[in-house]
């Protein structure tokens, strides 16, 4: 699986961006999509994900600020934040996965880099 991620950039505090992340498959061959974010001397950290069913999952430190969704046509997942702060400043990585009976299987794509300035 290829995901080709997009929409990084620089804003102030309380601006809004949309990141956009494309897969090369089908959402449904996959278990899920999500967002993670990596903020220098940090471990990556889950952000969001959307499962198959549509199930979403959201970090507590963004919830109600940010919001994933999906386009199944375009096999695109968002992440659209809002009132960035910037304790919001990292690499977003677009990742999905697979759940099977040996494991789970994760793919990445190429971080795109969120700067948020006070």
């Amino acid at each position: 699986v290829q995901l080709q991620a997009s929409g990084g950039g620089l804003v102030q505090t309380g601006g809004s961006l949309r990141l956009s992340c494309a897969a090369s498959e089908s959402m449904f061959r996959l278990s899920g999509l999500g967002w993670y974010r990596q903020a220098p001397g940090k471990q990556r950290e889950l952000v969001a994900s959307i499962s198959r069913g549509g199930s979403t999952n959201v970090a507590d430190s963004v919830k109600g600020r940010f919001t994933i969704s999906r386009d199944n046509a375009k096999n695109t997942v968002y992440l659209q934040m809002n009132s960035l702060i910037p304790e919001d400043t990292g690499v977003y990585y677009c990742n999905a996965y697979r759940l099977s009976i040996d494991g789970r299987m994760d793919y990445w794509g190429e971080g795109t880099l969120v700067t948020v300035s006070s």
